[in-house]
């Protein structure tokens, strides 16, 4: 049996649980960016649920960043703690970093490449995708935006 990960915000106030975490990347949108103050986010994936948020849920808040996700963070703190988009109901994303152990989810690809900061090079030898992967689970094969 995998034991599961915990995770949390930079002030401790909301905490996490989950399992089986699954398709870990790093993103490199203009949303992650903004919202993260970093070249790039790493993301892994769970099952909605394999997923639970075991303290600090009142404190939670709600950014509505497209037109088809939003991410979550600590309102204390400003920590972001998942990403959730519509064409994924049953999955959330939850950021590498807020996990108590990082190296317990390692990325495997690169997304939104085409946003990356030419200053922040991307060498790590992972696959590489200008927009989401051909094969992203929820948009038809082969479509790489979330746009219809």
């Amino acid at each position: 049996m995998i034991e599961p990960l915990h995770g949390g915000c930079a002030c401790g106030a909301v905490r996490y649980t989950l399992s089986a975490p699954f398709d870990t990347g790093w993103c490199h949108c203009r949303i992650c960016q903004k919202t993260s103050g970093a070249p790039a986010i790493a993301f892994t994936t769970a099952r909605r649920e394999n997923f639970a948020w075991t303290a600090g849920e009142d404190t939670l808040r709600v950014f509505n960043s497209s037109d088809f996700g939003r991410r979550c963070f600590c309102g204390l703190c400003g920590s972001l703690l998942t990403i959730e988009v519509d064409f994924q109901p049953d999955e959330i994303d939850i950021a590498c970093a807020s996990l108590d152990d990082p190296e317990a989810a390692p990325p495997t690809f690169h997304i939104f490449c085409k946003d990356a900061p030419s200053w922040a090079p991307i060498d790590d030898g992972l696959s590489r995708y200008d927009q989401f992967r051909p094969d992203t689970r929820g948009l038809e094969p082969g479509q790489t935006s979330a746009e219809t």
